[in-house]
Order: structure tokens, then C-alpha cells, then sequence
């Protein structure tokens, strides 16, 4: 009997997935628990395996596309079994064109708030615009196609997917409800180990933020949230885009320690086999691009943190020490704050902390 397989619950209040890599094709063989595909969710590639064994008969979404939960993905069974009765429930179907997106017998439009609006301001309907957004979605480049403030064609389109849509939205969605502020100021760096420097600035971190419980806080509708778990986030580079992984427990861990786990997660990033949890639930993010920093950054709040630390391009500098010109290793200290929560001068208070851990050695 052919099994349709769907895509199942994913957890943390996740209603959807994209399809980021098959595992198999049509007509393979496989066995119970064999990787079948790579399911793309909030900033975590899932691996899935299969709860059948037999014959891979079809597969009803493509790479790219994005599925709700419950939607069949892929018929199981064999060779020479219909798949009809197996995908009539939900019945979903892919939609040719500009559009690769799964949608039930009854369309709906797949728009954010932002791009409704737009389309309203333009008086344009949304029901007759061509979507060439991920997984279906008309963005604000489609509404202002038809509204005729943009060519319809022009240059190479590529669709956002995976982590670059993942980062797109959540990166638009930080900007969009975070009044962000940030706060500059010159760090010594004369007495860290730049071979340990982010392990040294975590533990700097998550040791000030116990004095400055604001900047470890959450806004959740008209109540602030504040945590008693330090958990940091570290923004990895990855060929796929921006990741963060968590280190957990970051207050109570010694430099050594947290400077193995951050090379870890960084290496887990890098090679995408992180677990979904181990990107979740940062309470705060220290960030750092290395030699591409530049003297500063305006970092965005990784929502739904109040505050990200940043480090500029650390070098040797002249400065005045004791009225005298001396060349020391100086680099910036960036911090962005969601003003709603963090007020300038705590900001400001939390940073030079961090500042005088980090010059003290």
C-alpha cells in the first residue's frame, strides 16, 4: 500500500518548511529510516528520514518550494501503485511559471503586511500579480511591476532560498520592529589573546549583562521579559549565509572552555549539521567579521533580543597613554539596543563594562 509521507510538526510553533534538498528520486529504493530530504526551518537545516520502507514513487514538492505542515511531500510504496488515493489528502498542487509555491485547491496570496500595504497605497490587486518571491510570495519588486514604477523584467532574478531567505525576512522583520540605537566606543585589545578574542568577549559579555539584566531581555507585547539564563549567540559566517549558534550557560564557563565551544558551533555551522536547537534561544549576540571589519558596524538586533555587540577591525594605533603617543592594539566596541527597552545611558554603562573586562586582561 503506497504511504504518503507529510511534512510533519516541526516544532517551536513552526507552520511551514522549505524543501531544501531531496535525498532521493523517483523509482529508488529505500529503507526504513534512510535520509530522505533536507527540510529548510527557522535557521536550521533538518535532516528527515524515512518512517517507510520501499519505493519512492513521487515527490509532489520541489526543491525551493515552501509547504505547510500536514502537506504531502513525497508518495512511499511500490513500484506500479497508483499515487492518487495516497496525495488526494490535503490535495495540493504546484503552480507552473514565475511561481513555486504549494497551494491548496483554493489559492490564497502570499504577501507580507508591508507588501499589502504597498500594493494598497498603489491600488494595485494583489489577485493579479505574478509572484516571484520564494515559495510563492508577491514581493514589493512584483506589486510595483504591475503598478508600473519598475520594469517587469530586468537584470538576473535568483529567488531567495534557504538560509538567504531565512536571513532576508528575519533581517526585515528586526528592522521593521526594532527602534534600533547604536552606541560606539574605542576598545584596547593591547591584553587579548586574538586567538581567543571571541571566547574572551563572550565571557566579557555574559558576566556584564548580569549587572545590566535589560540588555538580556525580551519585549513580549506590553510586558519586558527579563531572563536568568545567559545563553550567547555567535554570528558565523557560512557559504550559505549568516548562522548563529548558542553557547549556553555562557556566565558560568571559563574562556578555554567557551572558546572550544565556539570553534564547534562554528565548524558545525560551517559544514550545516547544526541541530535546530543549537541556533535557538540566544538571549543576546556578539558578532565579529575578523579581518573584513571595518573601524565600525551598525549591527541589527537579532530580533527578538534587545541588544547585539559587534567588534570593529582591531590593528595597531597611535594613542595617548599618560600623555604620551604609544602604539597599542585598539580596535571598537558596537553595541545596537532596542531603545523601547534599554535606555542610551545603561547602553552606554553596559558597554564601557564590557570595555574594562576586556582592557583589564
Amino acid at each position: 500500500m503506497a504511504n504518503a509521507f507529510k511534512l510533519p510538526d516541526l516544532g517551536e510553533g513552526l507552520t511551514e518548511g522549505e524543501v531544501a534538498r531531496w535525498l532521493v528520486t523517483e523509482g529508488q529504493a529505500l529503507d526504513e529510516d534512510d535520509p530522505l530530504v533536507e527540510i529548510q526551518t527557522d535557521k536550521a537545516t533538518v535532516e528527515i528520514p524515512s518512517p517507510y520502507a520501499g519505493t519512492v514513487l513521487k515527490i509532489f514538492v520541489p526543491e525551493g518550494a515552501i509547504a505547510p505542515v500536514g502537506a504531502v511531500l513525497v508518495v512511499i510504496g511500490e513500484p506500479g501503485e497508483s499515487t492518487e488515493e495516497a496525495s488526494a489528502e490535503p490535495s495540493y498542487k504546484l503552480l507552473q511559471g514565475n511561481r513555486s509555491a504549494l497551494v491548496s485547491e483554493s489559492p490564497r496570496v502570499q504577501a507580507t503586511p508591508l507588501v499589502r500595504k504597498i500594493a494598497a497605497e498603489l491600488g494595485v490587486e494583489l489577485g493579479a500579480v505574478t509572484a516571484t518571491g520564494a515559495g510563492g510570495r508577491i514581493t514589493e519588486y512584483d506589486v510595483r511591476a504591475v503598478a508600473g514604477g519598475v520594469a517587469a523584467s530586468e537584470g538576473r532574478r535568483e529567488p531567495l532560498r534557504g538560509v538567504r531567505r531565512l536571513i532576508a525576512e528575519h533581517m526585515t522583520r528586526a528592522h521593521r520592529e526594532i527602534p534600533a540605537v547604536t552606541w560606539v566606543e574605542e576598545c584596547d585589545f593591547e591584553n587579548v589573546e586574538l586567538e581567543r578574542l571571541l571566547a574572551t568577549v563572550v565571557k566579557a559579555v555574559a558576566e556584564s549583562l548580569v549587572e545590566f539584566p535589560e540588555l538580556n531581555a525580551r519585549l513580549e507585547g506590553d510586558a519586558i521579559v527579563y531572563l536568568d539564563r545567559y545563553d550567547i549567540g555567535v554570528a558565523v559566517q557560512t557559504e550559505q549565509g549568516l548562522v548563529v549558534p548558542v553557547v549556553r550557560g555562557a556566565d558560568t564557563r571559563q574562556v578555554d572552555d567557551l572558546d572550544a565551544e565556539i570553534r564547534r558551533l562554528a565548524e558545525g555551522a560551517r559544514a550545516g549539521v547544526l541541530a535546530s536547537e543549537q541556533v535557538r534561544g540566544s538571549t543576546f549576540t556578539v558578532t565579529s567579521a575578523g579581518k573584513l571589519a571595518g573601524l565600525l558596524q551598525t549591527p541589527i538586533v537579532n530580533h527578538p533580543e534587545v541588544a547585539i555587540l559587534s567588534i570593529g577591525r582591531i590593528a595597531s594605533r597611535p594613542v595617548v597613554r599618560e600623555g604620551e603617543v604609544v602604539v597599542r592594539r585598539t580596535g571598537t566596541i558596537a553595541i545596537s539596543f532596542d531603545h523601547r527597552v534599554v535606555d542610551g545611558a545603561r547602553a552606554a554603562e553596559f558597554g564601557l563594562a564590557v570595555i574594562a573586562l576586556l582592557e583589564a586582561g
